[in-house]
């Protein structure tokens, strides 16, 4: 009997996939449970694990390419003989009714061994390195890589390659007459990076407005002096004051649906985290209103850290309800933050810095303050909606911040 591996559907949001490598090769044996290949999806890379024994035929989408949920990769044989009957391409896509494979977890894909002990190793390298590679003539199987998950980078071929090889290749080559000006370096979006562009092209149909508001911080200040040496960060501070003022205002946790606004029955916390190759994602603080800030900070910690590793799985990053971006963290005083798309609302939180302010009595006084705007979707909330919201907010952290800590 043959079976079809197809593209699996890692997240919800996931409309395609980068394989970025094949760990069987064809003709090898493959036992039900074991690792096929590595999927990069928007947001992380997923080992995808055979649901049959049997053996590898031609793999028809190779390492390195992208590919829709439900394409056909390759084709898996209960005997050898049958490998002989495996079709050369893959048939028209449609919805598969049996997938062939199946997501185990999301662990980072470990370095492939280079050959010993008569094993077939397996390089992982960027384009770039390969051509560069071979123009040098370099073994690949002797250079460690890296770059993610042991992926060999150019950089990683010019340090192999002799000081005086390297600065040959750098060197520009004489000219006597005036060369035209060099192509810009192109370097393809990954695929985080074009989830990213979706999203945001998507919220371009979203009609959005802003709503800013100035809030003293001396009382939080003075908390997260008390906290912050048991592991509480300002992020998860916001984040529950966020919270706790979202149980007033349910409009604002709601989304805009074509049968009307959908409410939510739990307050999901996702907060923008920059990722170092590219991109951002939104690690989810679960149900941040009943959960106290200390088990937050631990979550927050461990999501984080899960998040730059590409470690998260499907349901820590996709199911914020609200959302927050704190470029205050950079000395940004103040901006706007796009809308994602299934939210009604996302909160950017600019630095809290001392400024002069005048009181209704006529004194100049310094005061830390920090501004925050909101972006609304107009079709869920309406601009007084979102002014009391802040205003709560506000209230919460200058005069009641001690209900962060019950």
């Amino acid at each position: 009997m043959i079976h079809e591996v197809f593209m699996p559907a890692l997240s919800s949001t996931m409309t395609e996939g980068k394989i970025t490598a094949w760990l069987k090769s064809p003709g090898d044996k493959v036992k039900k449970g074991e690792t096929v290949l590595v999927v990069e999806s928007d947001k992380a890379d997923m080992d995808v694990e055979s649901f049959y024994d049997g053996y590898l035929g031609q793999i028809l989408v190779p390492a390195g390419s992208n590919a829709p949920v439900g394409a056909v990769l390759a084709y898996i044989a209960d005997t050898e003989a049958e490998l002989q009957n495996l079709p050369s391409s893959a048939p028209p896509q449609t919805a598969p009714a049996v997938t062939a494979v199946n997501v185990a977890k999301a662990t980072p894909m470990a370095a492939p061994a280079n050959d010993r002990n008569g094993e077939r190793g397996r390089v992982i390298a960027s384009p770039r390195a390969k051509k560069l590679a071979k123009e040098q003539g370099v073994d690949l199987a002797t250079i460690a890589g890296t770059g993610p998950h042991g992926r060999i980078t150019a950089a990683d071929v010019l340090q192999k390659v002799q000081p005086q090889t390297a600065a040959v290749i750098k060197a520009p080559a004489p000219t006597v007459a005036a060369t035209p000006a060099p192509e810009p370096e192109i370097k393809p979006l990954t695929t985080l990076q074009q989830a990213v562009v979706r999203n945001m092209n998507a919220s371009l149909a979203v009609p959005v407005f802003y709503v800013g508001y100035t809030i003293t911080t001396t009382a939080l200040d003075r908390l997260y002096k008390q906290v912050k040496s048991k592991g509480v960060t300002m992020t998860v501070l916001l984040a529950k004051a966020v919270a706790l003022t979202l149980q007033k205002h349910p409009i604002i946790n709601a989304y805009y649906t074509d049968r009307g606004i959908a409410y939510r029955g739990e307050i999901n916390i996702a907060v923008a985290v920059a990722m170092d190759d590219g991109g951002l994602i939104t690690p989810v603080l679960q149900d941040a209103d009943k959960t106290d800030i200390y088990s937050l900070a631990r979550q927050w910690q461990s999501l984080v850290e899960r998040a730059r590793q590409k470690q998260l799985q499907p349901q820590e990053y996709t199911t914020g309800t609200f959302t927050i971006s704190n470029l205050g963290m950079y000395g940004v005083d103040r901006f706007t933050a796009i809308l994602p798309p299934g939210t009604g609302a996302i909160l950017a939180v600019g630095a809290s810095q001392p400024r002069v302010v005048a009181t209704a009595e006529g004194a100049i006084l310094v005061k830390t303050q920090m501004e925050v705007n909101l972006t609304c979707d107009h079709r869920t909330i309406y601009g007084a909606q979102a002014a009391q919201f802040l205003r709560d907010l506000a209230d919460l952290l200058e005069n009641q911040v001690e209900q962060l800590t019950l």
